[in-house]
């Protein structure tokens, strides 16, 4: 657990945070969609749009952190290989983190999908 709160915080808090938020949101909501509390497709059309959000936002928080990176090293002058491998690292955590979850909420659309795809072959039966 605490390798998690390392990497949360070597990738930049503004930006994980959010992300692991909308992870715990994804969750959530794809319980929702299997216990049927709500329309199915409502569900997997949040999780549609959390998923882009999430990835994007983890792009975004990559991106930043390389310009910031580049503007350290073209501030500095002289550059080591374990720095610059290091900032490359740290600059591209919230892309991975993003990605994982785009990755579960797209894995939880298809379970969805599938479920109300049965249950729509259920009525017609």
């Amino acid at each position: 657990m605490s390798q998690i709160i390392d990497r949360i915080n070597e990738g930049g808090p503004v930006f994980m945070v959010p992300i692991l938020l909308i992870l715990i949101v994804v969750v959530v909501l794809f319980i929702i969609g299997l216990m049927g509390k709500k329309k199915i497709r409502h569900v997997m059309e949040l999780l549609s749009h959390l998923s882009l959000f999430a990835f994007m936002w983890g792009l975004l928080g990559s991106t930043l952190g390389l310009i910031q990176a580049f503007d350290a090293i073209e501030g500095s002058g002289a550059v080591s290989q374990p720095m610059m491998a290091g900032g490359l690292k740290i600059a591209l955590l919230c892309t991975v983190f993003g990605l994982f979850c785009f990755v579960v909420a797209r894995v939880f659309i298809l379970v969805l999908a599938i479920k109300a795809q049965r249950a729509e072959d259920a009525q017609l039966i």
